[in-house]
């Protein structure tokens, strides 16, 4: 199964609690955080919410 590497570049202070929230989901909440996570559509679907927030890389 291919993985994403992602990293968070911006904070998410004076975003939308959707969001803040989606970055917690995810296992974000600081800037410079990475995770590699498995490349699924639930992922897929809740780092194209925050995408203005991280940097996204294929494993």
């Amino acid at each position: 199964m291919s993985k994403i590497k992602i990293t968070q570049i911006k904070s998410p202070i004076g975003r939308q609690s959707g969001q803040r929230k989606t970055l917690i989901g995810l296992g974000l909440n600081k800037i410079s955080r990475v995770k590699e996570l498995d490349d699924i559509p639930s992922v897929r679907g809740a780092v194209e919410k925050v995408k203005h927030l991280l940097k996204i890389e294929k494993i």
